[in-house]
């Protein structure tokens, strides 16, 4: 990946890490779980080196998560693993860089968010006895909320992909105006 790329698809995750900032400290108005973290692990995976697709955005989240606060580590980690998944689904994406494919990619990780951190929440949050009756609750508990992650992850995939697509395309059509007056 050429330089100015990787600065650009590193800021764009930083951006996406600091929105999620901005909307814990009230700063910014979003709906329970509408946020960019599953999109720029997805992003990251797609369009950073191998070296730094997990890294930068698990990276950026954990600034995050400084800022704001932490929580439960099993909770906690249960995120970053989904996350991660998500970075996974990325690096698969590198070569079917479709619409579909993107969009299958993005609502399999919502789906992968929503069955582990609810799984997580049920084994390690006082919340709901640990029994499968409790595992249920805590999915049926969770519902309304899975709604909101998936439109919140389609919509940052969107953002994220089709602005680094949109530098990348209007940077192209730049050097072809600068070759062609050469």
């Amino acid at each position: 990946m050429k330089r100015p790329h990787l600065i650009l698809a590193i800021a764009l995750i930083v951006g996406a890490a600091g929105i999620r900032v901005l909307r814990d400290a009230g700063l910014i108005s979003l709906p329970p779980n509408v946020a960019p973290i599953a999109a720029l692990a997805l992003f990251g995976g797609v369009y950073l080196p191998r070296r730094l697709a997990f890294a930068v955005p698990l990276a950026a989240m954990l600034l995050a998560d400084v800022l704001i606060g932490f929580y439960e580590l099993g909770i906690m980690a249960s995120v970053y693993g989904s996350f991660a998944v998500s970075g996974l689904i990325g690096l698969w994406l590198r070569t079917h860089k479709r619409v579909g494919p993107i969009l299958t990619g993005t609502v399999i990780g919502s789906m992968v968010f929503f069955l582990v951190t609810n799984a997580a929440v049920w084994a390690f949050a006082a919340l709901y006895p640990k029994t499968i009756a409790g595992l249920l609750a805590a999915y049926v508990a969770g519902l309304p909320f899975f709604r909101n992650t998936v439109l919140g992850d389609l919509a940052f995939t969107g953002l994220l992909f089709g602005a680094f697509e949109l530098a990348l395309l209007l940077a192209r059509r730049r050097q072809l105006v600068v070759h062609q007056k050469s």
